[in-house]
């Protein structure tokens, strides 16, 4: 079956697979948020004997975990690697040059890249006719909305539980992601993780954590040139440009957000190396496709990607001021440098 996407204005289209070419893997590795583990679920719904690892896109860019790839694992909502067997992802920075892509399939590996809303939504369509996955397709919608900037304001400050239930899903909470892939693999609903007791101590956990990062978006942002820069370096706060952008309303076109340690190291998610994170104010009427802030995350740190709309990167010598500084630079020239 063929299904047609639209997407940030762009009309694709997704070849059904059938169950002989499905590539072979053992292992799945996915990003540590909501879309990987969605995108993990369905691959290990469909090979319900893979393992699942979860990461991040500094620990594969550093290759910190060369070791867990090789050609029997598939590769979800992370940046490229080539020695993987098969590859899914729909981020822009993360598509393999036309140099690697040849390298990669010489090498019989396979490629899914699609420009679509979300990675999991990619997989699930790429495996609709070979799994039952009924289960999770009322999930779908709010994969794609979340990763792709699709939320509204209200919806947003409303708060509701699936919004909750997004934000336990990081690199910090590697055996509670596990668990939570194993239900939803095996058949488990939204409204059953919801209300599972794996699940309801981090929903509280999380509620708390909005509540503290309300106070401390609103002591420590400060708007410079419609750009709302988010000071939570230091801190254990970890959160998404919604909520920035939902406190400085229609005076900032995209925030950026300093978080993480100085001491920090992408091997210790409890404590994470400094890093900056850019979104655009998807709650703006036209607010995204204006700007390309991925060239913001790569401008110093080649590791650094993500999509035009949200991406982050990893602070680089000389330090925290001087790279801020240089976006700031670049973000006074967005008409001709970023301008998409």
């Amino acid at each position: 079956m063929l299904m047609t996407l639209t997407h940030s204005g762009q009309t694709m289209t997704i070849q059904a697979l059938r169950v002989d070419e499905v590539p072979h893997y053992s292992r799945i590795v996915a990003d540590s948020d909501l879309d990987g583990l969605c995108g993990a679920a369905v691959l290990k719904a469909f090979r319900p004997g893979a393992e699942v690892f979860f990461s991040h896109a500094a620990a594969i860019r550093s290759g910190h975990v060369d070791d867990i790839i090789n050609a029997d694992t598939v590769m979800i909502d992370l940046p490229f690697h080539p020695a993987c067997g098969w590859y899914v992802d729909h981020h822009l920075t993360n598509r393999p040059s036309e140099e690697e892509a040849l390298l990669f399939d010489k090498g019989g590996g396979t490629r899914h890249w699609k420009h679509t809303p979300s990675a999991a939504r990619l997989a699930y369509e790429l495996l609709a006719e070979v799994t039952d996955m009924h289960h999770l397709e009322p999930m779908m919608p709010l994969v794609d909305a979340l990763d792709s900037g699709g939320i509204s304001k209200d919806a947003f400050l409303e708060d509701g539980p699936v919004l909750q239930f997004a934000r336990t899903c990081t690199p910090r909470e590697q055996e509670y992601m596990q668990q939570v892939v194993d239900h939803l693999a095996a058949g488990a609903t939204l409204d059953d993780l919801l209300d599972h007791p794996l699940v309801q101590p981090h929903l509280e956990r999380v509620r708390a954590e909005r509540e503290m990062a309300q106070a401390h978006v609103a002591e420590r942002t400060e708007i410079i040139d419609r750009l709302a820069v988010c000071r939570l370096d230091e801190t254990p706060l970890r959160i998404n440009g919604y909520l920035v952008t939902a406190w400085a309303g229609d005076a900032v076109d995209a925030c950026c957000i300093i978080h993480g340690y100085s001491d920090g190291s992408i091997q210790t998610p409890e404590r994470p190396a400094l890093g900056a994170s850019f979104y655009a104010n998807s709650f703006l009427p036209e607010g995204q496709g204006r700007y390309d802030l991925s060239r913001l995350a790569t401008a110093l740190d080649p590791t650094g990607g993500g999509h035009a709309n949200a991406c982050g990167c990893r602070i680089q010598d000389p330090g925290l001021q001087a790279n801020l500084n240089h976006w700031l630079e670049l973000w006074a020239q967005r008409e001709t440098v970023l301008r998409i």
